[in-house]
């Protein structure tokens, strides 16, 4: 289930990290009681799925401003929560419940995965690196949000996608990438536009390296 908030704050940052990790937690809660349960699923797009848990999880969510989630028995689910001021992303919320792996992070102040400090990978060599990507009805994670905490937490070293479903699916992933020591960008190489639907990410020395291949393989 992603989110992403754009305002003025009317509190601080921290207000609102807060708030949104007790909103994260108690939409996990519901995603974590329906895991094992038969599943009734819609289709709200040619392949897109959604569960009576999603909307129930809707609610809790929207109730806290006032989850791309798929409880499918398959445990690669989240709520992702972002805010964006002047279209940078500033605040990072991601939550998987079955996981139990809280990621979150304000724009200058570090990125943390259940309260510690996480950094990107130092893998220098883009032969020798780790690509997670997406592709439409034929998916790895199935939540750029995880994807994108996969690259600040060194798990992966680069990630890149084209035709996500908006802002919610990268605003709370870009900002723990970042705060994390990696790099968040347009795979042609242009800076990142939260309003696009094309993101890639990488730790800082393979940056390069990865556009330039990407270029040659299209």
């Amino acid at each position: 289930m992603n989110f992403v908030f754009s305002c003025s704050v009317l509190g601080s940052v921290e207000d609102f990290l807060a708030r949104a990790v007790d909103a994260a937690k108690s939409a996990g809660e519901l995603i974590r009681s329906a895991f094992y349960q038969t599943k009734r699923v819609e289709h709200k797009g040619e392949v897109d799925l959604v569960t009576e848990t999603d909307k129930k999880c809707e609610e809790v969510i929207f109730d806290f401003s006032n989850y791309n989630t798929l409880t499918t028995r398959f445990p690669f689910v989240c709520v992702s929560i972002g805010l964006t001021i002047g279209r940078i992303p500033t605040v990072g919320v991601v939550y998987n419940p079955i996981m139990d792996e809280l990621f979150t992070a304000i724009r200058g102040k570090g990125a943390f995965l259940n309260g510690k400090p996480i950094k990107v990978s130092s893998q220098s060599e883009l032969v020798k690196s780790l690509l997670v990507t997406e592709v439409r009805s034929l998916r790895m994670t199935g939540s750029c949000a995880l994807d994108l905490c996969g690259i600040a937490c060194g798990r992966n070293d680069m990630f890149y996608l084209a035709g996500f479903g908006g802002p919610w699916d990268v605003a709370a992933g870009a900002v723990i990438v970042t705060e994390a020591g990696g790099v968040v960008f347009d795979p042609s190489g242009q800076d990142f536009d939260i309003t696009s639907q094309r993101v890639a990410a990488s730790n800082p020395f393979i940056k390069d390296a990865f556009i330039e291949a990407l270029q040659q393989s299209e």
